[in-house]
């Protein structure tokens, strides 16, 4: 079902459907006077979601497939002075990752638990990334998934390789086990 963005109330995310590393999101805020006006390279189609307010924590899944069962590496916490944008994302400095991520057991289980159950439903072997936000304030009730990546970034600041070296898994051996994994599925 297609709604236009002017019938949204705001807080909600305009996002591209095609796209990644946060490129051409655009947050709507309770204070905008109307929805935001796009850039000409926006698609015709977007992407429009309620914004999910709270701390943005991520979960690298390795596995599911010849080399062996699926597993979750840890839960990131994602620390940035505005929103985890294009910028923060690969900018020396323009995070700070807490991993071991400083939240209740209860959280950190539940994030890898949704972490697997997405890899696992839909389909994905190798590495994957899951996003997600939690509102602390809502305990349990706020954790919210909002993506899983199945092609998660391999920069010098991307959360999979800092998350496989906080397991003891170096950038070569990771690199190693995705390529060994990868090819044995062939």
């Amino acid at each position: 079902m297609c709604v236009p963005v002017t019938s949204w109330t705001p807080p909600y995310v305009v996002k591209p459907y095609n796209e990644g590393s946060s490129v051409g999101v655009y947050i709507v805020h309770e204070a905008a006077n109307g929805p935001p006006h796009l850039a000409d390279t926006m698609p015709e189609t977007v992407m429009v979601e309620r914004f999910a307010p709270g701390r943005e924590l991520t979960v690298t899944v390795l596995g599911a497939g010849p080399l062996g069962e699926a597993r979750a590496l840890g839960v990131t916490d994602i620390v940035t002075d505005g929103w985890y944008d294009y910028d923060a994302k690969y900018r020396p400095g323009g995070s700070r990752h807490v991993l071991p991520a400083e939240v209740p057991a209860e959280i950190a289980s539940a994030c890898a638990d949704y972490a697997l159950r997405a890899h696992e439903a839909l389909g994905c072997r190798g590495v994957t990334r899951t996003d997600l936000r939690w509102d602390e304030g809502r305990g349990l009730d706020g954790l919210i998934l909002l993506e899983t990546n199945t092609q998660p970034g391999m920069t010098p600041t991307s959360l999979t390789p800092e998350q496989a070296a906080h397991c003891g898994l170096s950038f070569g051996a990771l690199c190693d086990w995705m390529i060994r994994d990868a090819s044995c599925g062939r």
